[in-house]
């Protein structure tokens, strides 16, 4: 494929543009079952803004925009490569627990329009565009950090990123899928071309676009949207600093924080 139909990526402040902060902030992942299980009961914290117990539906609309790699038996090779890949992040990154040195590498906030995310992308173009292409455990898309009560960032872990055409082959040459679960986001309906105005646009009192609106071409059609199988490429965090446990580490916490996701959604034609 040619160089050129691969560089498709768009400066993810073109992104946050595109979909309003708030609305931006309303659609953006939330806690996973697990996590809001555990919270107090009737409320959770869903990506910066309170859900009752009433509000399932947010957990069933996104799981319909969701799309994982295979899971795959564990074995013993699979476990020394990803703790391989994880010895080779933490050593790459210690430098940007000081986060004037990872901004100063080129590493910017994504969304800062958004305030008290639950867990803040740092992310790095140029990092992006070259996973489009190759891996190395050195080189994350994206540094995690989350923000204590002082206003303090804290560096967490990374987010490695792959093109939308990767095959789970490959991705298991990256990051083998036995341990961690590659994700995607899937099925989303957008605003048609130069109706940005329509994202904060609503059905019966539920998002007509995005990450939380409906899942169908038939639907999005109707909506007069424009429907993307597929938006965005493949993700997976690594909560490098979780201790030594590789299920710690490669937990898929994608529902539990916000994504720099990478890029415009591109219609198929």
């Amino acid at each position: 494929m040619l160089l050129t139909s691969k560089l498709r990526l768009i400066p993810v402040a073109m992104l946050a543009l595109a979909i309003p902060g708030r609305l931006f902030a309303q659609q953006s992942h939330s806690q996973s079952d697990t996590a809001a299980a555990h919270a107090a009961p009737g409320s959770t914290d869903m990506g910066g803004m309170e859900m009752s117990a009433s509000d399932d539906w947010k957990m069933a609309a996104m799981a319909k925009h969701m799309a994982y790699s295979s899971p795959r038996p564990l074995t013993a090779a699979d476990s020394a490569k990803s703790a391989h890949v994880i010895n080779e992040l933490r050593q790459a990154i210690a430098k940007y627990q000081d986060i004037s040195v990872a901004e100063a590498d080129g590493y910017k906030m994504f969304a800062p329009q958004i305030k008290n995310q639950p867990q803040y992308h740092f992310t790095k173009k140029w990092n992006a565009i070259r996973n489009q292409f190759g891996f190395d455990p050195a080189r994350p898309t994206s540094l995690l950090y989350k923000k204590d009560e002082r206003g303090q960032f804290h560096l967490i872990g990374a987010m490695y990123t792959a093109s939308k055409g990767t095959s789970e082959e490959d991705l298991n040459e990256r990051v083998p899928l036995s341990v961690a679960h590659w994700h995607r986001h899937v099925n989303w309906c957008i605003p048609a071309r130069r109706e940005k105005d329509r994202w904060t646009e609503t059905k019966n009192g539920r998002p007509v676009f995005g990450p939380l609106g409906v899942a169908t071409r038939k639907e999005c059609d109707a909506a007069n949207g424009r429907f993307i199988p597929q938006a965005f490429g493949w993700m997976v965090h690594a909560n490098t600093f979780a201790g030594n446990d590789l299920k710690s580490i490669w937990h898929d916490d994608h529902m539990d924080h916000d994504h720099a996701m990478m890029g415009d959604p591109k219609s198929p034609d």
